[in-house]
């Protein structure tokens, strides 16, 4: 009897030795990471740069300007040129109500062009100034 409660001391023994080393390598393996600062937590996250795409205007661009668009080859730059005629386009939606691109083009380009207008001439300070000049001549 006095060698089994020998060997039930020796076996608790080492359990307990090899409970407590293991614990300890527990608890030293991971090493805490530093809190950030608390001005590095009130700072906002950085903001990707955005980059500023041009915008092409499809009443003014050239060629190899619409070209550079997904979709439009030799053929359709040339046919939006053609159509835009002395007045120009409307809205850059104009290319798909006049059927010069497809649906799927203009969702693919939609985003990179526009259509602006050109501004009316107005009458010239000189011409003003002659229609002021004229007396009225009344028989």
């Amino acid at each position: 009897m006095k060698k089994i409660t020998s060997l039930i001391a020796s076996a608790l023994l080492a359990l307990a030795f090899g409970a407590t080393t293991a614990l300890a390598q527990k608890t030293e393996a991971p090493k805490a990471t530093p809190a950030p600062a608390k001005a590095e937590a009130a700072k906002p996250a950085a903001k990707p740069a955005e980059t500023k795409v041009e915008l092409i205007d499809i009443n003014s661009a050239d060629k190899a300007a619409l070209m550079t668009l997904k979709g439009v080859g030799d053929v359709t730059a040339d046919k939006i040129i053609k159509m835009r005629g002395k007045t120009g386009y409307a809205g850059k939606d104009d290319l798909m109500k006049k059927k010069i691109v497809s649906e799927k083009v203009y969702a693919d380009i939609k985003e990179l062009i526009i259509a602006k207008q050109a501004m009316k001439d107005e009458p010239k300070k000189d011409d003003k100034k002659k229609d002021e000049k004229k007396p009225d001549v009344k028989k």
